[in-house]
């Protein structure tokens, strides 16, 4: 089965991005660049995943999401 997931990317102050998945709360990781960020991402959302199912809860996804930026003055 395929799910989408979004996955935010902060820089860090001492390099690297922390990357956040926010439709899988506490779900954060780290990588040394953009790229090693996004495969460490894919890594924590994958054992995730696999605990939400051993657990018997529910996976949810970013499938159906809609995705908006505001600029506030």
């Amino acid at each position: 089965m395929h799910r989408t997931y979004r996955i935010v990317l902060n820089p860090d102050i001492d390099g690297g991005y922390t990357a956040i998945v926010p439709a899988l709360p506490g779900c954060i990781t780290w990588g040394k660049d953009i790229q090693g960020a996004k495969e460490m991402a894919k890594e924590a959302i994958e054992l995730y995943i696999e605990d939400l199912i051993s657990s018997g809860e529910n996976v949810l996804d970013d499938n159906n999401s809609l995705e908006l930026s505001l600029i506030v003055a």
